[in-house]
């Protein structure tokens, strides 16, 4: 079995992208820990109508009736006692999706506040591979000069900014190229988009 994934959801819009990403990993039967910023939840209520409790989680609140028998573990966001929270505990990797300015400046700077950040502290110190998903336009030289840090101690930065090549009929198609791009650099095999040089669909 694949080692588990780690999840982070942050206050930057683009909520949709986390909650398919999360989605298509259950489905793949990856094991996934899940932690959400106080204004992770926000953009969550503002974007997607869906109100998350961080004191009582409840995964069907997010993600509806697609659990069945996979595994999704929450993890509160103030919980340093967190298995994420140390470098023993074996992942796959950790997303950030979306990636908030202030989650990437406090990455870049090392300077985490809470488990999200302390877990992707965590992965570029183990040589983990570690997924920024910013969604941000336009950017300040001051979020720039933080991804090029981050960049430069391990991480991938990847904006959503999705692709119109492979055939888009709704929005659901650009939320899958940038989920289905997450996926290709956490090693899980996707056929959720068409990809370059692929036929298209007779």
């Amino acid at each position: 079995m694949s080692q588990p994934i780690v999840v982070g959801i942050t206050g930057a819009s683009g909520a949709v992208y986390a909650i398919r990403l999360i989605e298509v990993l259950l489905n793949a039967g990856c094991e996934v820990h899940l932690a959400i910023s106080p204004s992770g939840r926000t953009v969550i209520a503002q974007e997607l109508n869906l109100s998350v409790d961080l004191e009582h989680f409840s995964a069907e609140t997010l993600l509806g009736d697609i659990l069945r028998t996979q595994t999704l573990i929450y993890h509160h966001f103030t919980d340093f006692m967190a298995p994420i929270a140390s470098g023993s505990f074996l992942t796959g990797g950790m997303v950030i999706c979306p990636c908030s300015g202030t989650t990437l400046s406090s990455i870049a700077h090392a300077a985490g506040s809470n488990l999200i950040q302390r877990a992707a502290e965590v992965h570029l110190k183990e040589r983990r591979k570690l997924i920024l998903v910013p969604r941000e336009t336009p950017l300040s030289l001051p979020q720039i000069n933080n991804m090029k840090l981050a960049t430069e101690a391990g991480a991938i930065i990847m904006p959503a900014s999705p692709g119109w090549y492979h055939g888009v009929k709704s929005v659901n198609d650009l939320v899958d190229f940038v989920v289905c791009r997450i996926l290709d650099q956490l090693g899980v095999k996707t056929s959720l988009m068409r990809r370059w040089g692929e036929a298209r669909d007779q």
